[in-house]
């Protein structure tokens, strides 16, 4: 059965998790931490990381606050935060950005990145996200284009058209628990209607060769979901012949963008 409506398809605590998070963290960590840093994030501040998955981007976090500053981390999964434990200045705790209480006001910035694109309830996520601001904070999120891939180079025109039949069901399988493929197209819009301003983006750019380290993303996401994409109407044969092509150094696809939107909070400056 597929997964039902307003769960998160892919789950953390599943075999394929830190995959996904280790290639997550070797392809956009880079992109992230640039955008945190020009955004100003610096020295006593204090930090919200909603759905932190495999911790990086809270590590880093805690790196730039310093011992004068804190991060809170938060994942619906934290087990894969285990080894942040030792870092005074950082604390992970189990949270659901939609029940769960947060400190209102608390914060100089929130960052999520992959976290709204999965809620039905995006836009009240996104309020409590800003509730936790202090006046003149920055919220930074970070969400895929991913509705749509293209193939860049195939061995043939059979392996493409099997990638593109095998991506568009597996973006059916999350629309069916209520994500939003698109949603960074529009969160830019989302941002100035819940009155944040100087709102900005910015975007990643990449291609992923076939065999390679980035195109392991879709591998990892295809086995975790192989039950929901079988539902709909891909094959186990189907499924092999798909991971036998993410080896193939002759197919190439674009990489998922990621598109990055930060504004601040109305009022007065942050305070270091």
């Amino acid at each position: 059965m597929g997964s039902p409506p307003g769960r998160y398809a892919l789950d953390n605590a599943a075999e394929q998790a830190a995959l996904r998070f280790q290639v997550l963290e070797r392809h956009y960590d880079p992109h992230t931490f640039a955008q945190l840093d020009r955004a100003g994030v610096g020295p006593g501040m204090r930090c919200l990381e909603v759905g932190a998955g495999g911790g990086s981007v809270a590590a880093w976090l805690a790196d730039r606050v310093g011992p004068t500053g804190s991060v809170l981390a938060t994942d619906l999964e934290p087990r894969l935060m285990a080894d942040l434990d030792g870092r005074s200045n950082l604390d992970v705790v189990r949270h659901d950005i939609l029940r769960d209480d947060l400190p209102g006001a608390a914060f100089d910035v929130v960052h999520a990145r992959l976290v709204l694109l999965h809620l039905p309830e995006r836009r009240y996520a996104l309020e409590r996200m800003i509730a936790a601001l202090r006046p003149g904070g920055l919220l930074v999120v970070e969400e895929f284009d991913c509705a749509e891939v293209a193939v860049r180079r195939s061995p043939d025109p059979g392996a493409a058209a099997l990638f593109t039949q095998v991506h568009d069901a597996f973006v059916r399988v999350l629309a069916g628990a209520g994500a939003d493929a698109a949603w960074a197209l529009r969160a830019a819009s989302a941002f100035r209607e819940a009155g944040l301003e100087a709102v900005e983006e910015a975007a990643s750019a990449g291609v992923w060769e076939g065999g390679g380290d980035g195109i392991a993303l879709h591998r990892a996401n295809t086995e975790q979901l192989q039950g929901d994409l079988r539902d709909q109407g891909v094959g186990g044969d189907e499924l092999r012949a798909f991971w036998d092509l993410l080896e193939d150094p002759g197919f190439a696809v674009d990489a998922y963008r990621l598109v990055t939107v930060a504004g601040r909070k109305p009022g007065a400056g942050v305070r270091p």
